[in-house]
C-alpha cells in the first residue's frame, strides 16, 4: 500500500510533533529525515509484528515511535523539538523486521516537511 506522511509544518522550539504515516500495514516501519545539506538518516523504526521499537542514539529520549493496526499508521513524535529537527521526515515499509539503512525498504513515502523555529 502507498505510505503518506502528514503532520509536517512549522512548529516553534521547545513544541512538540506527531507525524503519522498512513498505510503501514502489518510492516516494519521506518521513519529517516534529511535535513538541509545533509544525507538522509534513520531516526526510529517499529517492527511488524512484536511492535519492538529503535531509535537512533542521538535521539532516544525524545522520540516516541508507535503503531495502530487499526488505523494503518505509525506515528513519530518528537517533544522537545529543537532547530536541529529541521528537516524533511519520511516513513517507509519492509516486512517483518526494522533495518536502519534507507534502500533495505521496499515502499517510501514522499515525505513531509518540519521546520523548528521562532
Amino acid at each position: 500500500a502507498r505510505l503518506v506522511e502528514t503532520g509536517g509544518g512549522l512548529v516553534q522550539p521547545g513544541g512538540s510533533l506527531r507525524l503519522s504515516c498512513t498505510g503501514s500495514g502489518s510492516r516494519a516501519i521506518g521513519w529517516f529525515r534529511q535535513a538541509p545539506g545533509k544525507e538522509r538518516e534513520a531516526v526510529a523504526c517499529i517492527n511488524s509484528s512484536d511492535r519492538t521499537s529503535y531509535y537512533a542514539d542521538s535521539e532516544m529520549g525524545r522520540f516516541a515511535i508507535s503503531r495502530d493496526n487499526a488505523r494503518n499508521t505509525v506515528d513519530l513524535q518528537i517533544n522537545p523539538v529543537t532547530p536541529e529537527d529541521t528537516a524533511v521526515y519520511y516513513c517507509a515499509a519492509r516486512s517483518y523486521l526494522c533495518s536502519g539503512t534507507w534502500s533495505a525498504y521496499t515502499s517510501r513515502g514522499q515525505g513531509t516537511r518540519v521546520t523548528v523555529s521562532s
